[in-house]
C-alpha cells in the first residue's frame, strides 16, 4: 500500500516523472536551497530524497527574494535523452504586482550537471514542458495580468519551445481560462488515446483548492472540461484527514497503471493551521469507457494501492548526523551552502554568522522540514560570544516574520547566557529566561514539537542531558495560514512553505562570530495514519 503523504513536511507542488523504471518528484522550494527538490522511486511507495538541482549561485539566485518568492512550481521532463526542468524565480508578488522571470536547463542525468539556465519569459508562473509525439515542445505557464481591473490570473497559456536552441518559437496562445472555481494554474499536459488532456489547479491553494480536466482533439483547443467536475479537492468535506488537495500531475507506470502526484496538507484542527505545510501524496488513475480520468471518489485518500512493482525499499537514514556532509535532507536559506559560511566536517559544522533574523541576502541558518506533528531536534553548540551582536543556536522557523530561537549570546559585560526569542507576524518578544554559561562550554539545545506546542530545554553537563525551559510556544505560528499578512485588502506576504528545525548564527557587527555544531538528531513519531 501507499500511505499519504508520500513527501512529508514542506513538499509543494509536485510534478511526477518516469524514465524507465525510474519515478522522480520535484517539489518548490521557494527561498531555500538547493531550489527544485527531487525525490527518486522505483515503485512509489518507498521515497529517497536526492536533495536538490538548483545547488549554486550559477544555477540560481535567491538573493533578497521575498517569503515564500523564489521557485515556484517547477517543470521537470525528459526528452532527447536528457532531464528538462523550468521555474519561475519570483522575485515580487505583493501590492498588486508580480515579476516572473522563467529559466529552463538541462541534464543528461537526475544528478547533473545542469546546464547553465536560459532565461524564457516572465509573462506568468507555474511552467511546464509537453512533448509532443511529432517531436515538437511546448511550454505551459499560468498567464499573470497585472492591470488592477482586470482578472490576474488570466488562462493557461501555450507556446513552443526549441529544445535544441532552449529558445520560445512564434506567439503564446491561451487554451483555458478553467473553470468556475476560478485561478486556473499549475497545468500540465499529456496526451492519451489522441486525446490531449489538460491537468491543471485550481480554487487557490487553500481549502478551496482542487485540480481540474479539461480535454481536446487538437493541442490548441477548444478544451472540454471533465463534465463530472474536479479531478481531485477536499473543499466540500472538512472531515477528510487529507486537505488542500490539488496541483496534481499525471504518471503512467510501464505496466500501464496510472497515478497522481498532487498537494495535500493536514491541518490540526478542521480547516485549521498547518504546521507541516503543503505535502505531497499519490492517488490511483482509472480512465472510463468515455476517456476520462478519474480519482475515486474525486477526494484524496490516506491509504491507496500500490502499483504492480517489485518493492524498492530505501535505507532509513540515521536519526544524528555527525555532518561528514551536508546531506540532502538540509536546506540553507537565499544563499547556497558554500565554504566561505558553512563548513561540514565529520563530528562538526561550522557556521559563520550571516545577517539578523530580518536579513534576506546573507541569513547563516542550516534546516531541515518538519514531518510529523511530534518531533525532537537536538544539537550541542560550541560558541564564544564577545557581544548581544553574537546569536548561535537552534531555531523553529517558517520566515523571516515567524520563529522561534533558542540561542548562546553575551550580555553586556561579554558574559555567555542562554536566552529564548519569539517573532510571529513581525512582532519579536524576549522571553524571561537567562541562563549563565561557561565561557567556551559546549550546551545542548533540545525543541520538541508536540503538535501545536513547542517547548525548548538546554543541557550543560557532560552528558548533555537536556532540561525543560519554563516556556509553553505557539507553534501554530509556524504554519502557511498564519504567515498569510493582508493589509487593507492587498497581500503583503504568503505563506507557501512549511516548519523547519535548524542550527541558526547571527554576526551582526561584522567582527567573524561562528558557532560549531558537533550533531544535529532528528526524532519523529509515526502520525496516526
Amino acid at each position: 500500500m501507499i500511505h499519504n503523504p508520500v513527501l512529508r513536511g514542506f513538499e509543494p507542488d509536485p510534478v511526477i516523472l518516469r524514465v524507465g523504471d525510474d519515478f522522480y518528484i520535484a517539489t518548490s522550494t521557494f527561498e531555500w536551497y538547493p531550489g527544485v527538490r527531487v525525490h527518486h522511486s522505483r515503485d512509489l511507495v518507498n521515497w529517497r530524497a536526492l536533495g536538490g538541482v538548483l545547488d549554486t549561485d550559477r544555477l540560481l539566485d535567491l538573493t533578497g527574494v521575498p517569503d515564500s518568492g523564489g521557485i515556484w512550481a517547477p517543470g521537470l521532463s525528459y526528452a532527447d535523452g536528457r532531464f528538462h526542468l523550468v521555474f519561475t524565480v519570483v522575485d515580487t508578488y505583493a501590492e498588486g504586482w508580480k515579476d516572473l522571470p522563467n529559466y529552463v536547463t538541462s541534464a543528461p542525468s537526475i544528478d547533473g550537471p545542469w546546464s547553465d539556465p536560459v532565461p524564457l519569459h516572465g509573462r506568468g508562473f507555474d511552467v511546464s514542458l509537453f512533448h509532443d509525439d511529432d517531436g515538437r515542445s511546448w511550454l505551459l505557464n499560468m498567464r499573470f495580468d497585472w492591470r488592477p481591473e482586470r482578472e490576474s490570473f488570466a488562462g493557461i497559456e501555450i507556446q513552443e519551445y526549441d529544445r535544441a536552441t532552449q529558445a520560445l518559437l512564434g506567439e503564446p496562445r491561451t487554451i483555458s481560462v478553467g473553470t468556475a472555481a476560478g485561478v486556473a494554474e499549475g497545468p500540465h499536459l499529456y496526451k492519451k488515446d489522441g486525446w490531449y488532456y489538460l491537468v491543471h489547479a485550481e480554487g487557490g491553494t487553500g481549502y478551496e483548492h482542487g485540480a481540474a480536466v479539461a480535454r481536446s482533439r487538437d493541442l490548441f483547443g477548444p478544451y472540454l472540461p471533465d463534465p463530472s467536475g474536479p479531478l481531485l479537492t477536499a473543499r466540500h468535506d472538512p472531515s477528510l484527514e487529507l486537505q488542500k488537495a490539488g496541483h496534481c500531475s499525471l504518471v503512467e507506470t510501464p505496466k500501464g497503471q496510472w497515478y497522481a502526484a498532487h498537494i495535500t496538507a493536514r491541518p490540526y484542527t478542521e480547516r485549521g493551521r498547518c504546521v507541516l505545510g503543503r505535502e505531497t501524496a499519490l492517488q490511483p488513475v482509472s480512465w472510463t469507457e468515455d476517456g476520462w480520468p478519474r480519482i475515486a471518489g474525486g477526494v484524496p485518500a490516506v491509504t491507496v494501492p500500490a502499483p504492480d512493482l517489485p518493492p524498492a525499499p530505501v535505507p532509513a537514514e540515521p536519526a544524528t548526523d555527525r555532518f561528514d556532509g551536508l546531506g540532502p535532507d538540509w536546506s540553507t536559506l537565499r544563499r547556497p551552502a558554500t565554504p566561505d559560511w558553512v563548513e561540514p566536517a565529520p563530528g562538526r559544522l561550522r557556521i559563520h554568522g550571516g545577517q539578523s533574523p530580518a536579513g534576506r541576502r546573507t541569513p547563516s541558518l542550516v534546516a531541515r522540514r518538519v514531518t510529523a506533528q511530534r518531533c525532537s531536534f537536538e544539537t550541542r553548540v560550541t560558541f564564544a560570544p564577545r557581544t548581544p551582536d553574537h546569536l548561535a543556536g537552534l531555531t523553529a522557523y517558517y520566515n523571516t516574520r515567524n520563529w522561534h530561537y533558542l540561542y548562546v549570546t553575551a550580555d553586556d559585560d561579554g558574559r555567555p547566557i542562554l536566552t529564548a526569542l519569539s517573532c510571529a507576524a513581525g512582532q519579536v518578544t524576549a522571553h524571561p529566561v537567562e541562563i549563565p554559561l561557561e565561557p567556551a562550554h559546549a550546551v545542548t539545545l533540545r525543541a520538541e514539537l508536540d503538535g501545536p506546542r513547542l517547548r525548548f530545554a538546554y543541557g550543560t553537563g557532560d552528558d548533555g542531558a537536556p532540561h525543560p525551559l519554563p516556556l509553553d510556544l505557539d507553534a501554530t505560528v509556524l504554519s502557511d495560514e498564519h504567515a498569510d499578512e493582508f493589509h487593507e485588502g492587498q497581500l503583503r506576504v504568503l505563506g507557501f512553505t512549511g516548519a523547519m528545525l535548524g542550527l541558526w548564527v547571527q554576526d551582526l557587527d561584522g567582527a567573524g562570530a561562528y558557532a560549531d555544531f558537533a550533531y544535529a538528531t532528528y526524532q519523529y513519531q509515526e502520525d496516526h495514519n
